[in-house]
This record gives structure tokens, sequence and C-alpha cells, in this order.
């Protein structure tokens, strides 16, 4: 008997203001979703959230019957960096619960010395030899990187460790690239050191426009993403069919809780997808990667 798929909540990629972020994560308390990732994963600096919130939000959460997992970040350039991530994986081995840590660099990994954790779709897996070596190291869960088609991905799933889950990053700005050059400051004549966290000034980003103005990239700081919104609502049997466990939803500041809401209608209604709210970013929805396609595709 297959199990039931689950829904998580992706961390959120973005500065948004804390009386927001804390606002949010009150509302999944009571959404329809299974597990939430929380923490920082773009930039060090982001800090209007407070240290002494996240086991406050993690507390309610887990209350309310979520999986709360700690993400950590995606790119580490300083000691300081790897003192927070040193931390975050100490304090996620720490919980009564048992919680996990999401590893999106190869240095939590190495430091957490075969503790479980997930390995985040931002590590270089993409073959069975990789996966196999992970789960040796601790992962109990793989994010699968958003660019693996679905045969991959089918592949990967029938070869899979015993007892590893597999998540896809199944909506939201897909993440496509790190630099140590924050990118948000920049086109504001700002200095990454002397930012004055313009990013918080952008909920969901900076769209960039291609020369025939059509919507191309996002800037978030030190990420790029994608403008368009990945949307696999269509493809959630197929998911389904080649063994993917957990879809993964990526937060937004427009119009998330209805996102979830279709999901879960698409996931529980089996062979059918539940009428899905327009896009609210200018962007539009894709979904081509999983066809094996350019990921700014989109199938009609």
């Amino acid at each position: 008997m297959t199990r039931p798929m689950k829904l998580a909540v992706g961390p959120v990629l973005y500065l948004w203001e804390r009386r927001a972020a804390l606002d949010f994560y009150a509302a999944l308390c009571d959404a329809p979703v299974d597990i939430v990732y929380l923490g920082e994963v773009v930039c060090s600096k982001r800090r209007l959230m407070q240290r002494e919130d996240w086991p406050m939000v993690a507390r309610a959460l887990e209350a309310a019957g979520k999986e709360v997992v700690y993400s950590t970040l995606a790119l580490i350039e300083a000691e300081s960096e790897l003192a927070t991530m040193a931390r975050i994986v100490d304090a996620a081995g720490a919980e009564a619960s048992g919680g996990r840590f999401e590893a999106n660099d190869m240095a939590a990994v190495q430091y957490a010395a075969g503790r479980p954790f997930v390995a985040g779709p931002h590590l270089n897996i993409y073959n069975e030899a990789t996966l196999q070596l992970l789960a040796s190291r601790g992962a109990r869960r793989w994010v699968a990187p958003v660019e693996l088609p679905l045969a991959t991905i089918a592949t990967l799933g029938a070869n899979r460790p015993p007892g590893l889950e597999i998540e896809v990053f199944a909506y939201g700005r897909l993440p496509l690239a790190f630099s140590a050059r924050c990118f948000t400051a920049r086109s504001h004549n700002r200095p990454k050191d002397d930012c004055g966290f313009i990013c918080g000034d952008y909920p969901d980003g900076i769209t960039l426009y291609s020369r025939e103005d059509q919507p191309f990239l996002t800037l978030n700081g030190i990420q790029t993403q994608s403008a368009a919104v990945q949307n696999l609502s269509r493809e959630v049997d197929a998911l389904r069919a080649a063994g993917v466990d957990i879809l993964r939803l990526s937060p937004q500041s427009q119009g998330f809780p209805a996102v979830i809401d279709a999901f879960r209608a698409t996931i529980d209604a089996r062979g059918a997808v539940a009428t899905f709210p327009a896009p609210s970013l200018p962007g539009g929805y894709c979904d081509g990667y999983l066809r094996g396609e350019a990921g700014i595709d989109h199938a009609e």
C-alpha cells in the first residue's frame, strides 16, 4: 500500500518583516500541510526574525501536529556562517521530538557526522551513487534538484536506499543560482556590506524583464530565481507514481493559502486536478524541467 503523499512548506526565501513572518507561521498551524521548514537559506545578514523567535514558532507548529525541519544556508562563506550552521544542526539534534535539519551545503553534512538530516535541493545529487553516499552519511530525505526530469527522479526513486523519502519542489519561483555578490543591493548602487536590508522592500524579489518586456529572472539578494513560478499541480499523480513522497511549496507573499488548498485538494482527489488559482506574480507558471525541457516552458 502506497503511503499518502505529504505537503511541505519550504523555508521563506525572501526577507519579510518580523510581524509578517510570525503571522505567516501562525496561519500554517491551521493549514493542511504536514511539514514546515524554518530558517534562513539565502543570506546570513537577514535577522529580522530574532533567534528566540524560531523555537517559539517551532513549538507552535509541532503542537499543531506539523513536522519541523531547520534549514541551513545554501552558500557558506564566513566563519560566522559556519558557526551559525553548527548551532542549527546541534539545536535540531537536541529537540525532544528528534528534530531534523536540512543540509544545503556539504559543510552541514560533514559537521552532522551521521546525524539524520534532509538533503536539501542545493546539494548536487544527480545519481544513485551520490544518493547512496548521502544516505550513508545520515540523509533520511532527499529534495531533488529542481532541474531533474521526472524520468530521472523515477529512476532514483526505484533505486533509493531503504527508508529514504523523496521530496520535489512543486511550487514556487525556481532557485537557480547563488553568488557572493548581492544583486539586490547592487541594483540600488549599495555595497553588500552596507545594503540597508533593501531586499526587505521586495517580499517576492525583483522581477527582471527581457528586451521583449517578458518576465525572465528574479533577483533575491545573492540568489537568482526564475521569474515564472514552477507549478506541478497537474503532475501530482505522475510524481506519486515515480515514488515521490512529499511535495514542497515555496512561500510567496500573495495568495499562498489558496495554493496550499489547491495542492491538498489535488493530492486527495487522486486523478483529478483541483481548480488552481491564477498566478499572482508576473512570470506566470512553468513546468518544463520535469518534462526534460527548458525550465521556463509551460505545457498548455
